[in-house]
């Protein structure tokens, strides 16, 4: 199945959820897509004694999911992308959600 995942919070244990799910889905075969927007794009540094979503993003990269990070909420944080989660548009944002057979938000 084809996952597309938007994020819009940073808030530790829901950012985490999402990327725990994220992660699952791709070990378990499926086709997954994460796109950040809006704080979500801040959790990239996001650090978190008991919900460590930073780590979760990098595993969810280990295992070959796809990241996007919506560039004009990086800019407006003053943020650039990287290779883990390069900057994208809103047109990144209607392909994921075409593309997927279901769409998961958080």
């Amino acid at each position: 199945m084809k996952f597309g995942i938007i994020i819009e919070t940073k808030e530790p244990e829901k950012s985490w959820n999402a990327l725990r799910f994220a992660v699952t889905a791709k070990k378990q075969g499926h086709d997954v897509k994460v796109f950040l927007m809006g704080e979500a794009v801040e959790i990239q540094t996001l650090t978190h004694e008991k919900y460590d979503a930073a780590a979760q993003l990098t595993e969810f990269d280990k295992v070959g999911g796809d990241i996007l990070a919506c560039g004009t909420c990086l800019k407006s944080r003053m943020m650039d992308g990287n290779e883990v989660c390069p900057i994208s548009t809103m047109i990144d944002c209607v392909e994921l959600v075409e593309r997927a057979d279901r769409v998961v938000t958080f």
